[in-house]
C-alpha cells in the first residue's frame, strides 16, 4: 500500500493550520509546513504561525526552522518536507501537508529533480533580451503568471532578481506546464483546497490584517531590522512586513500600510485561486457561513470523490 499523505491547502485565511490541527487529532497525524514564510524564524505574526499552544498539542514540522537570511531553494524544501513526511510515517502516524506556497507544493506531488541547478547563460541571455526588448513589467507579468508567490515579493523594477526567478522556476519543472510533471508515485496524496465565498473571504483577510497589527506585527518587524536583517531580504519582502518597513522608514502612515496589506493579501489570495485551479486532482472543499470546524474535518475524512 502507498503511504496516506494529507494535503490542506488554499487561499490565505480560509482557515488551513486549524482545520489541520483538528484532522490532525483525529486520524493521529502530525503536521508539515508548506508556507514560505512561516519556515523562518522571529516571523510569527506576519506569516499568521500557528499558536505555540497547538504546537504543543500536536507535532508541527518546519515551522521556524531557518533564520531569515538564509537562502531557502525549492529543492531545499523538497528535501526538508520529504524527510518529515517519511519520518512521520515511520513513527506510525499520518503526515498532513498544511500550506498555500504552489512550489513547494508542487515539489512533494510531482517528481522533481534539482540536480541541475540554473546556470544556463543561453537561457540567462534570452530572458535578459526580452526584458530589453518588452520592458520590466511584461517581465513581472511572466514570472506571476509562473510563480505568483515569487512575483509578489519581488518589486516589478528589479529586472534582475525577476530573471533569476523566473530561472529558478524554469529548471526543474519543464517550461511551467503541469502536464510535463509526473507524479511522485511514492504516497497516496489526499488533496484538499480550501475555498469559500469571495465577499467572505475578502472580510477575513481584513480582520485578520487588524488582528495581526493589534497582536504586535509592527513590533515584530522593528525587531527583525534591531536583530540585523536587512530589509532587502526575500523573507522581508514578504505581504505584511514589506508595507510595516514602509511604515517605520517613514514612507506612510500606520492606516495606509495596514490597508496595504489588506490589498495585497486580497490580490494574493486571488493568485493562489488560480494557481490551485490548476490542480485538476484537487478535492475542492466550499466551508459555508456557520459550519464548524468538526463538520468541515467530517466532510474531508469522509470525502467521496464523484
Amino acid at each position: 500500500m502507498k503511504k496516506t499523505v494529507y494535503i490542506i491547502t488554499g487561499p490565505t485565511a480560509t482557515g488551513k493550520s486549524l482545520i489541520s490541527f483538528y484532522l490532525a487529532k483525529r486520524i493521529g497525524g502530525e503536521i508539515v509546513n508548506c508556507d514560505s514564510i512561516q519556515l523562518y524564524k522571529y516571523m510569527d505574526i506576519g506569516s499568521a504561525k500557528p499558536s505555540h499552544e497547538f504546537m504543543a498539542r500536536v507535532p508541527h514540522h518546519l515551522y521556524s526552522v531557518v533564520d531569515p537570511d538564509e537562502s531557502m531553494t525549492v529543492a531545499k524544501y523538497q528535501e526538508m518536507a520529504l524527510n518529515s513526511i517519511d519520518d512521520i510515517i515511520s513513527r506510525g502516524k499520518t503526515p498532513i501537508v498544511c500550506g498555500g506556497t504552489g512550489l513547494y507544493l508542487n515539489s512533494i506531488i510531482y517528481d522533481m529533480n534539482f540536480g541541475a541547478e540554473a546556470d544556463d547563460d543561453s537561457r540567462r541571455e534570452e530572458l535578459e533580451k526580452t526584458a530589453s526588448e518588452r520592458g520590466s513589467v511584461y517581465m513581472h507579468q511572466y514570472l506571476e503568471a509562473l510563480d505568483p508567490d515569487a512575483a509578489s515579493r519581488i518589486h516589478p523594477n528589479n529586472v534582475r532578481k525577476v530573471i533569476r526567478a523566473i530561472e529558478a522556476y524554469e529548471y526543474g519543472r519543464g517550461i511551467g506546464d503541469l502536464s510535463n510533471l509526473k507524479f511522485n508515485n511514492d504516497y497516496d496524496f489526499k488533496f484538499f483546497a480550501l475555498n469559500m465565498d469571495r465577499a467572505w473571504l475578502y472580510k477575513r483577510i481584513n480582520e485578520r490584517t487588524l488582528k495581526l497589527i493589534h497582536d504586535g506585527l509592527v513590533r515584530e518587524v522593528s525587531e527583525l531590522i534591531a536583530r540585523g536583517y536587512s530589509i532587502d531580504l526575500p523573507s522581508m519582502k514578504g505581504i505584511g512586513y514589506k508595507e510595516i518597513v514602509g511604515y517605520l522608514y517613514g514612507e506612510c502612515d500606520l492606516d495606509t500600510a495596514t490597508q496595504e496589506i489588506q490589498k495585497n493579501t486580497r490580490h494574493y489570495a486571488k493568485r493562489q485561486l488560480t494557481w490551485l485551479k490548476r490542480y485538476d486532482f484537487a478535492n475542492w472543499i466550499n466551508i459555508e457561513k456557520g459550519e464548524s470546524v468538526g463538520e468541515i474535518v467530517d466532510r474531508i475524512i469522509d470525502y467521496k470523490p464523484e
